[in-house]
């Protein structure tokens, strides 16, 4: 399996989240890191997903290679956003987290939890303070350089 800095961990369910997940793998490439991003680089299995008869096989296998890709990328970037994150998104942080690697929280969406707080679960699993716009993510970045594995 092919190693990468950061996997990115987002909802994939509408155009609009489809798009800003492109334009988050290309800021990040633009910076010379390599990025896993699911709905790219998961292939045609998430295609089969549509087809409910390959549903019990496809899902396992994509499952499989998700966290395969977890596994070898150095760092975790969640994309945040939504009225409250996404449920497998969540999941992912979770498994980054337990597997010791670098975990960002990346919300633009001023919508909060209790008291303008997100989820104190997802708070402490994050290696930074969460960030709220592409210049906070670029000064982090820059702080990454040297701690992400290439």
């Amino acid at each position: 399996m092919k190693s990468y800095d950061f996997y990115i961990s987002a909802p994939l369910f509408n155009e609009m989240e489809l798009k800003f997940n492109r334009e988050l793998a290309g800021f990040l490439e633009k910076r010379g890191f390599t990025t896993y991003l699911p709905q790219r680089d998961g292939g045609e299995d998430e295609m089969l997903l549509k087809d409910p008869d390959l549903w019990p096989e496809t899902s396992k296998r994509v499952f499989n290679r998700d966290v395969d890709a977890l596994k070898s990328s150095s760092a975790l970037i969640m994309v945040m956003d939504g009225r409250v994150p996404d449920e497998g998104a969540c999941v992912e942080l979770g498994m980054a987290y337990a597997f010791g690697k670098i975990c960002i929280g990346f919300q633009t969406d001023n919508r909060r939890f209790a008291s303008g707080q997100n989820n104190l679960m997802l708070d402490y699993c994050m290696s930074y303070d969460i960030v709220h716009d592409w210049n906070g993510l670029e000064v982090l970045l820059g702080k990454l350089k040297e701690k992400i594995n290439r």
